[in-house]
């Protein structure tokens, strides 16, 4: 993978990156650095930042070098856009759009591969895992609206690759650019899917939220599903289970954390300024919710979840080619399909009130936070609705000139 560098090589990556909106948090550096000198710490936002170990480190630059922020990584052709949805309509209700993602997992575990996902661990903290068997796919279908912790997993998929055997990696954008950074090369055996990313939340807002559910209701959440869809996919709400046995749905506009995520009041502060934004990707596929299907392909709109499917490579396309019986699926004409979903392009604009939010749930209740901070103003909503229209007039002028 060839690398362009953006900025000035420095000896450690705590130097390198001079604000906090220089990091994604990535963990390539982490993964990559021959004295494991370096940590991932959470900050008081709740976000985790590299930490260096100054008396083990020997200042071979390593980390600097494989970041994916400093040092840009080159990105496919414009890819080929299909609208997209799994046949089997059970797998497709247990997903957040149209349950492709479970799809790819299925055709690399029955050719003896790995996935990586983004799975709950016993106590809902967010973390990407690996599996190679069909039962735990499960574990990694639907959306967590958390910023997942990578840990081990670029050097246990460096680790299954190098043994020959096939991986299917799926994450975050800058997930993605961490993992070929940090690999250095291009593995044939190798499939990276990455999605369209309005930015990533704060894990300590998360355990701010899942602890105010248990005050409110006196008992623990023991499992969470931030896209039920019996309501449809347009209508989706949160599913709370409670360790009691009671289930409790609420629609996302009235869930408070869904309105924090939805607000950008708690995003990572990179988000506000990515850098892996763009038609163009570092992965082989990107999925996506295909909002406004029903103004480009109506036919496909059941409400039941379609999926926007960005095919990147050769390799994506004989995938795709493998289980293409499996789908139903169209092209579609990229410009008008990125139309109605900005956030493939656009990065999220910093919440005004977002430092004294992130403060704030240290010591007030959860929903009493997102109420005083979270109301997006009539300027917010007016963007929201033009941006859209806006960035396709935008793409149009620059493919004119």
């Amino acid at each position: 993978m060839i690398m362009k560098q953006r900025g000035i090589v420095k000896k450690s990556i705590v130097y390198a990156i001079k604000d906090k909106s220089n990091c994604s948090g990535c963990h390539a550096c982490y993964a990559v650095c021959p004295k494991n000198c370096i940590s991932m710490v959470s900050d008081d936002e709740g976000f985790w930042y590299p930490k260096v170990d100054e008396a083990k480190c020997v200042q071979c630059g390593i980390c600097v070098e494989k970041c994916p922020v400093i040092n840009e990584v080159d990105k496919d052709e414009i890819p080929t856009a299909y609208a997209a949805l799994n046949k089997e309509l059970d797998i497709r209700l247990s997903s957040s759009s149209g349950g492709i993602f479970t799809l790819l997992a299925e055709h690399i575990i029955d050719n003896g591969g790995t996935v990586f996902g983004v799975a709950f661990d016993n106590d809902l903290n967010v973390r990407h895992i690996g599996i190679n068997k069909k039962k735990d796919i499960q574990r990694l279908q639907g959306s967590k609206y958390v910023q997942s912790k990578i840990g081990d997993c670029y050097k246990k998929t460096k680790k299954i690759l190098d043994a020959g055997n096939v991986v299917l990696f799926s994450g975050t954008p800058c997930q993605i650019a961490g993992l070929h950074s940090y690999l250095g090369k291009i593995y044939d055996n190798l499939s990276t899917v990455d999605i369209f990313c309005l930015g990533v939340p704060s894990p300590k807002a998360w355990r701010k939220h899942l602890e105010y559910c248990g005050e409110i209701e006196k008992t623990m959440v023991q499992s969470y599903s931030f896209r039920d869809k019996s309501e449809g996919w347009k209508n989706y709400s949160t599913k709370i289970h409670y360790k009691d046995g009671r289930i409790k749905k609420i629609p996302h506009q009235q869930n408070p954390y869904m309105r924090a995520f939805l607000s950008a009041v708690c995003m990572r502060p990179s988000c506000h300024s990515c850098k892996f934004k763009g038609e163009q990707r570092h992965s082989d596929i990107t999925l996506a919710d295909f909002w406004g299907i029903s103004n480009v392909l109506p036919d496909m709109d059941d409400d039941k979840g379609t999926s926007l499917m960005l095919v990147h490579s050769e390799k994506a396309e004989e995938i795709l080619t493998s289980i293409i019986d499996k789908l139903v699926i169209q092209t579609v004409d990229i410009d008008e399909a990125l139309m109605y979903n900005s956030a493939a392009l656009y990065s999220v604009k910093a919440h005004p009130k977002r430092q004294q939010f992130l403060s704030a749930v240290d010591y007030m209740p959860f929903d009493v936070a997102v109420k005083k901070y979270c109301e997006p103003s009539l300027l917010t909503k007016m963007h929201r609705k033009t941006r859209g229209v806006l960035s396709r007039v935008k793409r149009i002028i620059i493919k004119a000139k």
